[in-house]
């Protein structure tokens, strides 16, 4: 079974959907014959490399309400993320672009090593507050999980790594993807959001039940 999941790296809920996935396939038995492709896909494509500007700052901005709607806003979702283990760390948050995260994301991918990365750059988004554009700090998280600083160099600099994510992001469009996280399952069966893991569940024996009568 392939499960292609688009995804980005500061997206509050995708953190959530990759835990609420990694519950269901504990619970699901066979998740050594699962093949996760983490796909580009990016929220906010013209946010700045970096802003002087906090988390609460910039969605106030953004969507017209108040600071203090914003904060609101933001423990809403550290505590839906903390019933899924996950311990946010909003007042950290570095507002920066992810998009030379996504490129250091597919090298990972070739070497084996994207469930990893990805794992790392969202605990380090989320819970360290690391700048997602600062190449000494994507080095540093690359390192973590085995890549070599020259790897890592390579895809922040040989444009073939930017066509990777734009191709990632291009397909989001052609099959009709509007947010994320958004998962598919053999290219047949779609789940869209951090939906409960009785969800993820009942979608991967559904998968399983197929491939056998095929």
């Amino acid at each position: 079974m392939t499960i292609e999941i688009w995804s980005d790296v500061m997206c509050p809920f995708c953190y959530i959907g990759k835990r609420h996935l990694e519950k269901a396939l504990d619970q699901f038995g066979n998740k050594e014959s699962i093949d996760i492709i983490w796909k580009s896909f990016q929220l906010n494509p013209n946010m700045p490399e970096s802003t002087d500007e906090n988390v609460y700052e910039y969605l106030a901005k953004a969507k017209g309400i108040s600071y203090d709607e914003s904060i609101q806003m933001h423990e809403q979702v550290e505590q839906m993320a903390a019933k899924a283990g996950l311990n946010y760390q909003f007042e950290k948050a570095s507002v920066s672009n992810s998009f030379k995260a996504h490129r250091v994301l597919h090298m990972a991918k070739r070497r084996h090593l994207g469930d990893k990365l990805k794992e790392e750059l969202l605990h380090a988004y989320f819970m360290e507050g690391i700048n997602m554009s600062n190449e000494d700090a994507l080095v540093k998280l690359g390192e973590r999980v085995g890549l070599d600083r020259s790897e890592v160099e390579l895809a922040l600099n040989d444009e073939t790594f930017s066509d990777y994510v734009k191709a990632d992001i291009q397909e989001a469009a052609d099959i009709g993807v509007r947010g994320v996280p958004f998962f598919v399952f053999n290219r047949k069966y779609a789940i869209s959001g951090a939906q409960p893991v009785e969800n993820f569940i009942a979608t991967l024996e559904k998968v399983q039940k197929e491939s056998k009568l095929m």
